[in-house]
């Protein structure tokens, strides 16, 4: 079991979001901030926040996405 940690301000990235490069081809809307956290949010609904990784988290999900596409 891991440790989670609370994303503060201080954690969320400062970098702008941008549509994730793989959106646009299948229909899908995502967008990504990268920095010391990675986040990720849907761009039809941004009002519902978004999910952030480390970069441990964030590089496992994706390797995990390149073996399985």
């Amino acid at each position: 079991m891991t440790e989670h940690e609370a994303t503060t301000a201080s954690t969320v990235p400062a970098s702008p979001w941008h549509t994730a490069s793989y959106s646009a081809e299948r229909g899908t809307c995502v967008e990504v901030a990268e920095g010391s956290t990675t986040g990720v949010r849907d761009t039809q609904n941004r009002e519902l926040g978004a999910l952030f990784f480390g970069a441990i988290e964030w590089q496992a999900f994706l390797d995990s996405a390149r073996i399985n596409s």
